[in-house]
């Protein structure tokens, strides 16, 4: 926040009778406020006595402020040990303490102590130490010799000056008296001057008044904001702020279809319209804000008009007069965002579209059979899936003819009346209903005698197919069982992954039921590495939960339909020639007109193939540094974290973006790509529209116990939820709701990051909203050719707090835009067997690569799936040497063929060691991996004509690799020696 702080202003009623003027400062982090606290007062003492006694006026926002203790200092910082108060509340105070000498005395009344963990700090304000009653019952008996100074906050963010400093009670009294016949009175107030308290008029306002008229200037093409303050003098429903044309007196027009209050009205994330009701219970006050879009062609001059704020049957109408000037911002003044001129960012549409994105081809519709890249989805006359294939070979480097099928018959529904009888459907105007190249949607209705099922159904270019299944009772009718079955071709579910079991082979038996309140499970991905299904299961009333850390503050609602009380869940097992997926729900009944949504949302892996050559030439750099020496390490791309000088705010990287963009364009100069840190699970507290944000209720910030750092509790107050802290520049970030209009914002703030400072991708450290969001920030990321790069951390999302979710789970749906994994904290590369590598952190199975994270990874295991750890994550961190090996071998444009395909030319003799091969023209680089127990000797078993090379010309050696093996030579493959829980790099040429 780069103003200046150094303002003055008189306090009237009791304290004009002190004839005393406060002044409130800019403390240029003068003093420690961890053991200090973030604000003092300075008093003057006149030395008269040993005894000084101030009467504050400090007019403090926090509750309860007899119940935190008060540190004084004098001017050398020594601790002033007798000190006592009276009189203390939030609006002023009597101090008295003993006094060595005449001069300066600080008052810390807001001292804290962090506790808890250093990234989730608990701040807690120290208590009033007991007080001899005596010795205050004398020092009551001096009359005020020390003036107070100043008020000083530690830097200028921490200041509570002016919309912070509250009225008095009497002050606040008065103005009720005079409108008390009112349900409300309307306090117009600037932009720069946000509206941040909602319990307490500011004294800014008593100094103002409430006026029924607002002036703003404003430029050309400015997105302008202001607010109306509304202080509710009895429980108000339904508020609202009516408007027409702002009109000059030349008879100019700004229309009113470019303002907005973003209070009541917007555009929601998904692209539809938000009405939302505004209720302001008596005695709070709530800011209105209005946003004004001025079109560049604006003609000079003042625009008037009157908004009218509407409550209970009340009215009151502010006169509003913007004058328009000469300058015409091209960029609608969102680079200076400190004016609140991104808060139209919330309604954004931008890239809302459905177009496709690389490298997804245009869907193409043949009869019921739709066509998208490497996959066919078949339709049948009822609505549902009747075939779903891919075409991907099982090294998910090449596209085959011949279809993988997934489904061993069409996917249904039985409704059981009894356990032998069911309802009979008959299907009726099935139709394809749009046709696009993102979307391709159609509608039927499926009718029996008790039942109607109205199916909606649409497939996008990435896999995606959603699901609305609307049953209607006919009648009033009793079902014993309602069963959803996917029945899988037996061939195409080797692994399983979700529904509380990690990723790896798939059991014989999965039996699974609801338990929202403890486990984020809805979903499960059944496949082969080239062929698999994932489902999940919701119904109309879903909303994304929380996660990472925060799930079982916001947990997933149980679906009416599915979940049925706890009756509801899922068994999967092999029945016949299929492995049958029953979705059951026990037994429930329905009145004539009830209605139940059976929703249900799948994704086709598959998505893609694998680039491999983007894996190679891709090297992450995973920190700020000297674009010097990490061009030198053989790095291409920078990741740059948060809480660093060119990103420091968590999500938030405004502030510094010129710095951001004097080091993106050297890098660019260089070479090299950057990458930043931006996502939306947590926002920092340096946000120039949190106060903005704070007034939509918990759209944007989600409802919680509140506590954290101190900023945070001293500005906020509570019901928040205190989210990532970093105390070397005390940035305190607050949790995101969910799904909501800020999603809006961060697709502009990605495409104001492109555009502006020339980011090549970003960095996610885990995910918070869903696939809407990361389809639009893909679009403007890749817009005009940039790269934008995606790669996604998680850290292991199997535990208490996040619910027992798998992580490839829970971000599956964003997986088809990713470009690269980092699964990631707590996942274990040494215990784990290669299924769960295969499937829950490699990305492999669904058309991606990855790299390891945890303790730095296991570098061999991690080789035969094309994996490194990443440079600059920690000292030990080094794939240096590997990235060498690959560019001595020349491992660009190789053909990966993996241990897991039955075409991979090169196998061990011990199912405990694992062989891929990356083969080149004339040469082949051979990975193996240990899982045994034990160091062992491996024969290998090569099929030369499928190298393509002669067994009787080549040489097997393995090259010396620094950290990771020592040379030596296999002339003919065997009894080659490998370590316990590592492995080896052969070269064959």
């Amino acid at each position: 926040m780069k103003f200046r702080l150094f303002l003055l202003f008189c306090l009237f009623g009791q304290l004009s009778l002190n004839a005393q003027t406060l002044k409130y400062t800019n403390g240029n982090n003068a003093w420690n406020p961890d053991s200090l606290g973030n604000h003092r007062v300075v008093l003057q003492f006149q030395g008269a006595g040993k005894i000084a006694h101030a009467k504050i006026d400090w007019r403090r926002r926090d509750e309860h402020p007899e119940l935190k203790g008060i540190i004084i200092q004098d001017a050398n910082g020594k601790l002033v040990s007798v000190v006592g108060s009276d009189n203390l509340t939030r609006e002023s105070a009597d101090i008295y303490f003993e006094a060595s000498a005449a001069g300066k005395y600080y008052v810390y009344y807001l001292a804290y102590k962090n506790e808890g963990r250093s990234n989730y700090p608990k701040g807690l304000y120290i208590k009033p130490k007991q007080v001899d009653q005596a010795w205050l019952a004398n020092a009551k008996i001096v009359k005020v010799n020390a003036a107070v100074v100043e008020i000083q906050s530690i830097d200028a963010f921490n200041s509570f000056y002016p919309m912070e400093v509250i009225a008095t009670g009497k002050e606040t009294a008065a103005i009720r008296t005079k409108y008390s016949a009112d349900a409300f009175v309307v306090f117009p107030e600037d932009r720069m001057f946000p509206i941040k308290m909602q319990n307490d008029l500011p004294y800014r306002w008593v100094q103002k008044g409430a006026l029924n008229t607002f002036a703003g200037s404003a430029a050309k093409g400015e997105n302008y904001a202001f607010q109306l303050g509304v202080f509710a003098l009895k429980d108000l429903k339904n508020v609202v702020v009516i408007f027409g044309d702002l009109k000059s007196a030349a008879g100019k027009v700004i229309s009113s279809k470019y303002i907005n209050c973003l209070n009541t009205n917007g555009i929601s994330y998904d692209n539809k319209p938000l009405i939302e009701t505004v209720d302001v219970a008596s005695g709070k006050i709530q800011p209105m804000w209005i946003t004004v879009n001025i079109p560049e062609s604006t003609n000079e001059g003042v625009y008037s008009g009157k908004f009218t704020v509407k409550a209970n049957g009340k009215s009151k109408i502010v006169d509003v007069n913007i004058t328009v000037g000469k300058q015409v911002l091209a960029d609608a003044g969102v680079g200076n965002p400190e004016k609140q001129t991104r808060l139209t960012w919330l309604n954004s549409t931008l890239a809302q579209a459905n177009t496709v994105v690389a490298p997804y081809t245009p869907l193409s519709v043949d009869g019921n059979v739709i066509s998208l890249l490497g996959r066919k989805f078949e339709i049948n006359i009822d609505g549902f899936p009747k075939q779903i294939q891919t075409f991907f070979n099982p090294e998910m480097t090449a596209y085959s003819e011949k279809p993988n099928n997934i489904l061993a018959e069409p996917i249904h529904f039985h409704f059981f009346n009894t356990p032998k009888t069911q309802e009979k459907f008959v299907p009726s105007n099935f139709q394809i209903t749009s046709k696009e190249a993102g979307t391709v949607k159609w509608t039927t209705t499926n009718t029996s005698e008790n039942v109607k099922m109205d199916l909606e159904g649409a497939l996008e270019f990435d896999g995606y197919v959603h699901y609305v299944i609307k049953v209607t009772a006919l009648k009033d009718v009793e079902f014993s069982n309602v069963d959803f079955h996917i029945p899988f071709d037996k061939n195409a579910t080797k692994y399983l992954m979700g529904l509380g079991e990690k990723g790896g082979v798939r059991p014989d038996t999965v039996k699974w039921k609801w338990d929202v309140a403890n486990k984020n499970q809805d979903a499960v991905w059944i496949g082969n590495v080239n062929a698999g299904l994932y489902y999940n299961l919701r119904d109309e009333n879903y909303v994304r939960p929380l996660n990472t850390n925060f799930y079982l503050q916001k947990p997933l609602l149980l679906p009416k339909s599915w979940g049925n009380g706890d009756k509801g869940g899922i068994q999967i097992n092999v029945k016949g020639s299929s492995m049958l997926a029953d979705n059951f729900t026990g037994a429930r009944s329905m009145k004539k007109g009830d209605v139940l949504y059976y929703n249900f949302n799948l994704l086709i892996t598959p998505f893609h193939l694998l680039d491999t050559d983007f894996q190679w030439d891709n090297r992450f750099y995973h920190k700020y540094g000297d674009l010097d020496t990490i061009k030198s390490s053989g790095a291409t791309v920078v990741n740059i974290h948060h809480a660093t000088p060119i990103n420091p705010w968590i999500n938030y990287p405004f502030i510094e973006w010129k710095k951001m963009k004097s080091y993106i364009d050297n890098a660019h100069a260089k070479g090299l790509k950057v990458k930043i840190y931006n996502t939306v699970r947590e926002l920092s507290n340096h946000a120039y529209e949190w106060p903005a944000l704070r007034s939509l209720g918990t759209e944007v910030y989600s409802p919680g116990k509140g506590g954290g750092f101190s900023w945070l509790q001293e500005h906020l107050d509570s019901n928040y939820i205190a989210a990532w802290f970093v105390p070397e520049i005390k940035d305190a970030a607050v949790i995101n709701s969910g799904m909501n209009r800020w999603h809006n914002y961060y697709v502009e703030g990605m495409n104001w990051l492109v555009n502006n400072v020339g980011i090549d991708g970003v960095y996610l450290d885990d995910v918070a909203f869903d696939r809407v969001t990361m389809k639009r920030i893909k679009r403007v990321l890749t817009q005009n050719n940039h790269p934008g790069i995606i790669d996604l951390h998680s850290a292991n999302q199997y535990n208490k707090s996040d619910g027992f979710n798998n992580s490839a789970i829970l971000y599956l749906e964003h997986f088809p835009y990713l470009n690269r994994l980092w699964f990631g904290e707590y996942f274990d590369y040494q215990k784990n067997n290669p299924d769960f590598f295969l499937t829950e952190v490699s990305g492999i199975p669904f058309g991606l690569m990855g790299e390891m994270l945890q303790d730095d990874g296991n570098p061999w295991r991690g080789m035969i799936y094309g994996m490194t750890s990443r440079l600059g994550w920690s000292d030990k961190s080094d794939p240096k040497p590997l990235w060498k090996a690959w560019s001595n071998f020349g491992i660009k444009g190789s053909e990966m063929i993996g241990y897991w395909s039955e075409n991979c030319p090169v196998k061990t003799d011990n199912p405990k060691v694992l062989a891929t091969v990356y083969k080149q023209k004339g040469k082949t680089m051979i990975s193996l991996a240990s899982w045994a127990g034990d160091d062992v000797k491996v024969n290998l078993t090569i099929d030369w004509a499928k190298l393509g090379l002669d067994a009787g010309e080549v040489k097997i050696t393995a090259p010396a690799i620094d950290k990771f093996q020592t040379s030596g030579n296999y002339p003919d493959g065997k009894l080659v020696p490998i370590e316990k829980g590592k492995g080896l790099i052969l070269i064959v040429e």
